[in-house]
């Protein structure tokens, strides 16, 4: 039986792990530079900035959401979803529909106006993941960032 809950900082660990395989999948993971202790500042401080749930079988945590709200001018309040990663071995059970379907219940039950994330245009089993809940694909944007 799977469970889905709120991260606590003991899974922090195991969290990490998680943000790294998907980067070690998306060819980057030279880019992850994030520490569990700046996770437990940063989620579990006096100001958290991101909110995370963890899909959980006994103690292992086969997958995560993390998330984050920003503000449009067009449409206000809005969830944003910055990761979501099932353990590769686990992928194709229905973890990663549970957990989207639990972020965008948070989205809703916080009166957000909608969700938005970022996909990579080879990552066709997550695009045709998307597509099953009718997600508009944007081509027109450029992503733009500045690394300190």
């Amino acid at each position: 039986m799977i469970e889905i809950r709120s991260a606590e900082k003991e899974d922090l660990p195991q969290v990490l792990r998680l943000v790294k395989e998907l980067a070690t999948y998306e060819k980057a993971l030279h880019e992850v530079t994030n520490t569990v202790t700046q996770m437990e500042e940063d989620g579990f401080g006096p100001n958290p900035i991101f909110g995370c749930i963890v899909a959980e079988h006994g103690t292992d945590i086969l997958g995560i959401s993390i998330y984050y709200y920003r503000y449009s001018t067009w449409k206000g309040k809005r969830l944003y979803l910055e990761d979501i990663v099932v353990a590769e071995n686990r992928r194709g059970e229905g973890i990663g529909k549970l957990l989207f379907d639990k972020t965008l219940n948070i989205a809703k039950e916080q009166r957000c106006t909608g969700m938005m994330w970022q996909v990579l245009d080879w990552n066709t089993p997550a695009i045709n993941f998307y597509k099953k809940y009718k997600a508009k694909m944007e081509g027109e944007w450029i992503n733009c960032n500045i690394d300190f």
